[in-house]
């Protein structure tokens, strides 16, 4: 099985990603652990990757793409992969279906997990840390059982800066304008299934699972 894994902050993408590599033991591939492995080996490409990297700069194309590539080749992909964080544009996808071209390969779906936004948002700013302990709770899936105060040591809850409203509606809005070509560049070609992310987990991997067989 051969899949590409979208879906905005929230929608609960890494948790159904781990449920469907394992369903299909297939590798989970994402463009920050690819990065890290290419750098680990030392590979032509990865030494690229971290110069930019460690300059705090984004990843040029060419370079992401290469490692895409070189990873896709390796021997644990030939039955199948889920691709996650890549492609992110119209021409990182234009690159891919190249890449799987050379490689003599399709893939099965491309499988976009759709949330309403103000689920989105209540499930991104509910998150909240003990200032003591680091332990984390959320206002609605997770509260602890007294406002405001740890279950564990009775240390004080904050809300993180990055989880906050303003925060969460940027996240949301980067991420809608980013994937929006994408996602009518994968429905031309048939590709995209749209799931409905707003769901029990359990249910929701089925529905992926079903509309990919």
């Amino acid at each position: 099985m051969r899949i590409i894994l979208m879906g905005p902050p929230g929608a609960g993408k890494g948790t159904q990603a781990a449920l469907l590599v394992d369903h299909y033991k297939i590798p989970h591939i994402s463009t920050g652990d690819m990065f890290r492995e290419a750098i680990k080996q030392g590979t032509p490409l990865g030494l690229k990757a971290k110069e930019y990297m460690d300059a705090g700069a984004l990843v040029p194309d060419e370079v992401t793409i290469g490692i895409v590539a070189d990873r896709l080749a390796q021997d644990d992909c030939a039955n199948g992969f889920l691709l996650d964080g890549f492609p992110r544009t119209a021409a990182q996808a234009d690159a891919l279906a190249k890449i799987l071209s050379d490689l003599n390969i399709n893939l099965d779906g491309v499988v976009n997990i759709e949330v309403p936004e103000e689920v989105l948002l209540e499930r991104l700013t509910g998150r909240r840390v003990c200032k003591q302990c680091a332990a984390t709770f959320h206002t609605v899936f997770n509260p602890p059982k007294v406002q405001g105060i740890c279950d564990k040591c009775g240390g004080e809850l904050f809300q993180r800066s990055d989880d906050t409203i303003e925060t969460a509606q940027n996240r949301l809005k980067v991420y809608n304008e980013q994937t929006e070509p994408l996602i009518a560049y994968y429905s031309r070609q048939g590709l995209l299934k749209r799931i409905e992310g707003d769901g029990e987990i359990q249910q929701v991997f089925r529905n992926i699972v079903k509309v990919l067989e």
